[in-house]
């Protein structure tokens, strides 16, 4: 006799009903002070919760996989690949995001003046001091780090990565000596994923109190205006991930709905979040198991955290030319194809800040001529898009581990087969 088991809702499912409960919640407490500031709350403690797991999690599987490789020409050679692939991703984003807005014209729909301007000084700050330590050698520079516990308290993710590689090699060169190093570590990295699950019972709540909170603060009138714009953006991304990144992964031999089916719950999670920090954790354990070798997992990932933004790519050239449009300043090819060059510039150099997408439009907009005034007519809406383009940087990030594995044949496809193959089952 079949013993009856009780139907669960997936995470992706109580995540998607948290998001549709803080919208709720959002409508019946607008503008409410007390309601706005316990969402707030919760919401905070919920991303902090993440970040608290994240460096370790990243530490002790770079430096694992990292020591286990033991070959330096191949880290080598694995880096060379990685921010190749993460480069032409990104331009072909920025390109693709060009040509949505010069096609469908989204800026020349509205009235710019008719638009609620919200506060951006704390993009204008934060632009203002990226600027100041902006430039090829302050990115080199700031990449090493002179304190690791300094890096590790600030989540400074670049400096942390670069530790941990020369660590995990230092490891691997003194043989015998470095396994004690590696079992540990490797038993930090088990612990972690242990806690990352513990965690990821409360995501539907802090989804909630995330998605309360903007709506509660900004109200779904604001959006009507924009609506056009937000549903170009999000139009835009669904075609970048299903056609662009469908056909790198199957020039690959991969199936990107075979991707999509593994992740789909960390995708959800980085939507509704809006942080790329709240899946990452999994996403490393999912590519892990999906058949992808430790080492490039914990490589790839964190590094396109930082250099691999193909949602912000899109957003950010998509919303320079709906400014420049909404302010009638046309653009021509050849300041057009300057956009691209700036856009590929500031998004490495401002990737690690807070608010990067936004950033990055700040310190574009006036190489084209658009009034920083104009920012303050779309900072409303950031909230909404970056849930969009968080999660095609996720998606991307996942595709970048499988393709280079592929490419350094480190990726087991029956291992892979086998893992996607449950996801059939619990559907079943």
């Amino acid at each position: 006799m079949k013993r009856y088991r009780p139907y669960r809702l997936t995470l992706g499912w109580q995540i998607l009903i948290g998001l549709a409960l803080g919208i709720v919640l959002g409508v019946v407490f607008y503008q409410n002070k007390t309601a706005i500031t316990a969402m707030q709350n919760i919401g905070t403690m919920f991303i902090s919760l993440i970040q608290m797991i994240v460096l370790p999690i990243v530490v002790s599987c770079l430096t694992v996989g990292i020591a286990n490789m033991g070959d330096i020409k191949k880290l080598g050679r694995i880096g060379g690949k990685t921010l190749i692939y993460f480069e032409l991703m990104t331009t072909v984003a920025i390109i693709l995001g060009l040509i949505v807005a010069n096609v469908f014209r989204p800026g020349d729909f509205i009235n710019i003046h008719s638009l609620h301007s919200q506060d951006i000084s704390q993009y204008v700050q934060t632009a203002n001091q990226a600027k100041h330590n902006s430039g090829i050698w302050a990115t080199l520079m700031g990449i090493i780090p002179t304190n690791i516990f300094s890096a590790l308290s600030t989540g400074d993710m670049m400096p942390v990565i670069f530790f941990s590689v020369f660590f995990g090699l230092g490891t691997a060169a003194i043989g015998k000596q470095g396994k004690i190093i590696i079992d540990f570590l490797q038993a930090v990295s088990e612990v972690m994923f242990k806690v990352t699950n513990w965690v990821m019972h409360t995501a539907p709540i802090g989804v909630c109190a995330l998605i309360g909170v903007t709506i509660a603060q900004m109200g779904l009138s604001a959006l009507l205006p924009l609506g056009y714009f937000i549903l170009l953006v999000y139009a835009t991304m669904v075609v970048f991930v299903l056609v662009v990144m469908g056909l790198v992964a199957k020039l690959f031999k991969l199936n990107i709905f075979t991707l999509l089916k593994v992740i789909k719950d960390e995708a959800v999670l980085a939507f509704s979040t809006a942080s790329s920090e709240a899946a990452l954790p999994r996403i490393i354990d999912k590519m892990d198991k999906f058949g992808v070798s430790q080492g490039i997992v914990s490589f790839v990932i964190p590094t396109g955290y930082t250099f691999n933004l193909d949602g912000s790519a899109i957003y950010q050239s998509l919303a320079a030319l709906f400014l420049a449009q909404a302010y009638h300043i046309h653009l021509s090819i050849g300041q057009q194809i300057t956009l691209v060059v700036v856009l590929m510039i500031t998004s490495k150099g401002m990737a690690g800040v807070p608010g990067a997408s936004f950033v990055v439009l700040l310190a574009t907009i006036s190489t084209i001529g658009v009034p920083m005034a104009g920012l303050t007519f779309i900072a409303g809406i950031d909230r909404l898009v970056d849930m969009a383009r968080t999660a095609v940087n996720v998606v991307g990030n996942s595709l970048a581990s499988v393709i280079i594995g592929k490419s350094e044949k480190e990726f087991d496809e029956d291992k892979a087969m086998a893992f996607a193959a449950t996801f059939d089952r619990k559907k079943a």
